[in-house]
């Protein structure tokens, strides 16, 4: 990647990657040098692996899986799926409970991945970090704080709350 001299080129580049405040993001990372590019982007890639929040065919396609092999990991969540349909469950409701404890997962393992909280006293001195690093894997600097952003950088722009209470 191509060094970015100026506040404008990181502003565009956030604009470019969708970023909802990009001023706000290459400010910070100007100004108080802070990796906001590295950090948005793992939010960025992150909040794909959620749910969009107007798909329900990951439905369909788990109750397919799990009618084709009952055995096969996961299968379960097809299984309970189906169940739930059968029951009069609405596929966007259950969109939406999924949704919501995938994001609360995010939102957690950014929090374990600076304060893991281990309590086992014989392991209790071990850390982890995720870091930005160089071509070679050598570590450059700490992508901290991600926890802070989780919700700024929901895909919907409105911090996980329901449509229409924004």
């Amino acid at each position: 990647m191509a060094t970015l001299n100026s506040k404008a080129e990181l502003t565009d580049l956030f604009r470019k990657l969708g970023a909802s405040d990009p001023e706000l993001w290459a400010a910070s990372q100007i100004e108080e040098n802070i990796p906001q590019l590295h950090r948005y982007l793992f939010l960025r890639e992150a909040w794909r692996l959620t749910i969009s929040e107007d798909d329900v065919d990951w439905i369909e396609a788990y109750i397919r899986a799990s009618e084709n092999d009952p055995s096969e990991p996961y299968a379960g969540v097809g299984l309970a799926l189906k169940r739930c349909l059968d029951k009069g469950a609405a596929p966007e409701d259950l969109t939406e409970i999924v949704r919501g404890m995938q994001a609360e997962l995010l939102s957690g393992f950014t929090y374990m991945l600076e304060d893991p909280d281990i309590r086992d006293p014989d392991v209790r001195d071990l850390c982890w970090a995720l870091f930005a690093v160089d071509y070679d894997g050598q570590p450059l600097t700490q992508i901290g704080g991600l926890h802070e952003s989780v919700l700024e950088t929901d895909p919907t722009g409105r911090e996980m709350r329901p449509k229409g209470k924004d």
